[in-house]
C-alpha cells in the first residue's frame, strides 16, 4: 500500500508530526525500529514488578506550555495530568529548602525568609514573566524565524527597559541570578533549572533557559501522566489511529528512496519498499539522516562538511531505584518536591560545567532526581517510592591531561551511580536503607534503547548557542525542510531542540503540508500541454 507519508520514529516528534498530518485527511504510517512505541517517552515496570519507571524522560512542563502539544486534546485520548504537591526543590547545606512552591506569593515568601529581599524580587520576575512568558514560548516553540511573537516582544520591550531588558533576556545564569537576587536559594532555583541542558552557567542563552523552566514550574508546575510516562505515547498512539494513522514496530528504516531529488519512500531493513506520494517525516538525528538514512551522493558538499562540525550534547547517566518508603530527607521540605536538584551552590555548577567541556566527570555536578510516586502515588504500591536521577557526563573522558579520550563505559557508570547514592545519604543519610532494586542505565545502554541518545544525549545535539536558531543542526537549515524536496528532518536535532513540545514534529508536518499545497497550486497554474509528458 502507498501511503501519503512515512513517519520514521514513534518519539514524541514523530508522533506529533503524523496526528497533524493524519488531522489533514493524510494516509501516514509510523515505522519504529523498537518493539514499543515512544522514543524517549516509555515507561514499565522493569525495575521491580508493581514499581513503574519512566525509561528516559519524566517530567513535562514543556508539553504544559506547548501550543502543540495542548491542542491535539490527548486527554481524551487516555491522559490524566497529575502534579506533586511542589514542581521543583534544592534542599540547602545550612539546612531548609530552595522551593517552588505552587503560588508565587508562597515561594516569594519562603525565600524572603532565607533572605529577605529576595521575596520582593522573585515576584518582579514572576511579574516579568506573566508579560513575556507567552511570546517567548511561542518565539522558542515556532518556526525560525519567529515572526509574530518576535515581532510582539518588540513592541513590549521599550516599556520593560528596552535594551536593558533584552540584555537580561541574553545574560548568563550565573549572573542573571547575582543581579536578581541576593540569596543562594533562588540563585539555585534558576541555576539548577538551567544547568538541565548542557549550556555553560556563564554562557549566553543559560538564563534565559534557567528562567524558562523554572517560571513554568511555578506557571505549570511539572506535570507528569498518571500511570507513567507511557501513557503519553498510548493518547498519541490512541489520538493516531482514530484519525486513520497506522503504527508498526520492529520497523527499522535502512535508507530513505530519493528519485530526481524527492523523497518516494523507505527501504526496512528486510528488504521492504514502502511508498511516500508526498513526504517522508524523519523523527532520527541530523547525523542519522544526513549521510546515513540518506547518503552524502544525494546531498550537497556543504551539507557534508558542516556536518562535520554537529556537536552532540552531554552523554547521560540515569538510575532507577524501587524504594521501600518515601525518601528520608534530614529536613522534610514544606511541601515534597517532584523534580529535586541536588547542587553545593551555583559557582560548583560553573565548575563542572568546566570539567564537563574538559572531558572529565565532575565531582559536584548537578544531580536531577524524580519522586514519582510523590508526584503520581500510581507508580508504586502504597507508602513506597519509585525514584529516579541522572546526572551529566563527557561524551568521551580525559582520564589524564595527556592520555586519548575514552568512550563512558558501563563500569563507569555504575561507579557514577554509586557516588550519586553518596551524595543522596548527604541529605538523606539512611536513604540505602529504602533501597530494594537498583538499575543502571549508562550512555551506551540509552543509545541502545533510543538511536537517537547517541553516548547518551538527549536533547538531539548540543543546545549552545552556536547550534541554535538558524544555526541548527548546521548553518543553513534552521527549518525542518532539508536538501531533499519531500523530506523533512522532525526531530530534536532541528530547531528548536530538545524537550517534550512536539513543536519540532509539528514544525516538520506544518512544512510538509505548506510544500504539498505548492505543489498542488502550481499544477493548477502548468497547462496541461506544458507538463512534462503533456
Amino acid at each position: 500500500m502507498q501511503h501519503d507519508a512515512v513517519v520514521i520514529g514513534s518519539g514524541p516528534n514523530g508522533l506529533v508530526a503524523a496526528n497533524l498530518l493524519a488531522d489533514e485527511g493524510w494516509q501516514v504510517l509510523v515505522l519504529e525500529a523498537q518493539s514499543t512505541v515512544g522514543g524517549a517517552v516509555r515507561s514499565a515496570e522493569d525495575v521491580r514488578p508493581g514499581w513503574i519507571h519512566d525509561t528516559f524522560s519524566s517530567f513535562y512542563p514543556l508539553a504544559a506550555a506547548s501550543p502543540t502539544i495542548q491542542g491535539l486534546g490527548l486527554e481524551r485520548f487516555g491522559v490524566e495530568w497529575v502534579r506533586a504537591p511542589a514542581p521543583v526543590g534544592n534542599p540547602l547545606r545550612e539546612g531548609g529548602w530552595a522551593l517552588v512552591h505552587p503560588r508565587a506569593e508562597d515561594t516569594a515568601a519562603a525565600l524572603d525568609e532565607l533572605h529577605p529581599g529576595d521575596g520582593e524580587a522573585w515576584m518582579r520576575a514572576c511579574s516579568l514573566w506573566d508579560q513575556v512568558g507567552e511570546d517567548i514560548i511561542a518565539a522558542l516553540l515556532t518556526p525560525f524565524p519567529p515572526i509574530r511573537p518576535g515581532l510582539r516582544l518588540g513592541l513590549k520591550a521599550p516599556r520593560l527597559g528596552g535594551l536593558a531588558f533584552l540584555r537580561e533576556l541574553l545574560l548568563p545564569a550565573r549572573r542573571l541570578g547575582d543581579e536578581w537576587f541576593g540569596g543562594e536559594a533562588p540563585k539555585l532555583l534558576l541555576a539548577g533549572n538551567a544547568a538541565h541542558a548542557d549550556i555553560a552557567m556563564d554562557a549566553p542563552g543559560s538564563g534565559l533557559m534557567g528562567l524558562l523552566l523554572v517560571m513554568l514550574g511555578q506557571s505549570h508546575g511539572f506535570p507528569v501522566p498518571r500511570g507513567g510516562a507511557g501513557q503519553l505515547t498510548g493518547a498519541l498512539v490512541n489520538r493516531l489511529e482514530a484519525a486513520g494513522g497506522e503504527v508498526r514496530t520492529e520497523a527499522h528504516v535502512a535508507e530513505v528512496l530519493v528519485r530526481s531529488g524527492q523523497a518516494v519512500g523507505v527501504r526496512l531493513d528486510s528488504g521492504e519498499v514502502i511508498r511516500a506520494s508526498r513526504a517522508v517525516l524523519a523523527d532520527v538525528s541530523a547525523p542519522a539522516l544526513f549521510g546515513g538514512l540518506v547518503p552524502w551522493s544525494e546531498l550537497p558538499d556543504r551539507l557534508r562538511r558542516r556536518m562535520d562540525a554537529f556537536e552532540w550534547d552531554l552523554g547521560t547517566i540515569k538510575i532507577d531505584w524501587a524504594l521501600s518508603g518515601p525518601v528520608p530527607w534530614a529536613t522534610t521540605p514544606d511541601l515534597m518536591p517532584g523534580t529535586v536538584h541536588l547542587a553545593d551552590s551555583v559557582a560548583a555548577l560553573a565548575i563542572a560545567g568546566a570539567e564537563l567541556a574538559a572531558g572529565r566527570v565532575p565531582e559536584r555536578g548537578l544531580v536531577i532526581l524524580g519522586q514519582m510516586a510523590a508526584t503520581d502515588p500510581t507508580r508504586a504500591p502504597m507508602g513506597s517510592e519509585s525514584m529516579w536521577a541522572y546526572v551529566h557526563v563527557p561524551q568521551r573522558v580525559s582520564v589524564a591531561d595527556r592520555a586519548p579520550v575514552e568512550p563512558f563505559d558501563e563500569a563507569r557508570a555504575e561507579q557514577a551511580a554509586t557516588e550519586v547514592e553518596s551524595r543522596i545519604t548527604e541529605f538523606a543519610p539512611n536513604f540505602r536503607d529504602t533501597i530494594l532494586d537498583r538499575r543502571v542505565l549508562g550512555p551506551a545502554e540509552l543509545e541502545r534503547r533510543n538511536e537517537n541518545l547517541v553516548g547518551g544525549a538527549v536533547n538531539g545535539g548540543t543546545s549552545a548557542m552556536h547550534q541554535q536558531l538558524f544555526w541548527r543542526p548546521v548553518p543553513g537549515l534552521g527549518r525542518a525542510e532539508t536538501p531533499i524536496r519531500g523530506l523533512y528532518l522532525a526531530s530534536a536535532s532541528a530547531h528548536p531542540g530538545g524537550g517534550v513540545h512536539g513543536a519540532c514534529g509539528s514544525n516538520a508536518a506544518r512544512a510538509a503540508l505548506l510544500h504539498d499545497r505548492l505543489r498542488v497550486a502550481q499544477r493548477r497554474l502548468i497547462p496541461v500541454s506544458n507538463r512534462p509528458g503533456g
